[in-house]
């Protein structure tokens, strides 16, 4: 993974969601490669200054965002804490972008604009929390 810009010196907390899964090494559909690294990180990577809500050993989270494009950003310790958190933030409908060991949650239109920054790959959360949502129409964000 490049680097192109420096750290960004971080006052606040990042949230990060993560989700057991792996990009595409390379460019499909002009989503570049899965990015990787801590939740300063990933939050530089995203442009955010993040505002942190968990600081654990096994999950760090954070709020990031401009205006009303705000999201959630959170990283793990290990890809099954990933999965668990993930299955369970699941139950209550949203959309997350999901690389190794992180996970960005919140609008579709949000998230869908993140993974042009930090790849990953998107999933949705259950069909009936999600009102309208893709699981509606039948289909699947990939």
């Amino acid at each position: 993974m490049r680097v192109t810009r420096p750290m960004l010196a971080l006052t606040g907390a990042v949230a990060a969601l993560a989700l057991a899964g792996c990009g595409s090494g390379g460019h499909e559909d002009g989503v570049p490669p899965t990015a990787a690294g801590s939740l300063e990180h990933l939050a530089a990577e995203a442009r955010c200054e993040p505002n942190m809500q968990t600081d654990a050993d096994t999950i760090r989270q954070a709020l990031c965002g401009k205006g009303d494009e705000k999201y959630v950003l959170a990283t793990f310790a290990t890809d099954r804490g990933q999965r668990e958190w993930l299955d369970t933030a699941k139950d209550y409908g949203g959309y997350y972008l999901v690389g190794r060991k992180w996970v960005a949650v919140g609008e579709e239109d949000t998230v869908t604009a993140l993974r042009s920054t930090l790849g990953g790959t998107m999933e949705e959360g259950s069909e009936h929390m999600n009102p309208g949502g893709s699981h509606n129409r039948g289909g699947h964000h990939g």
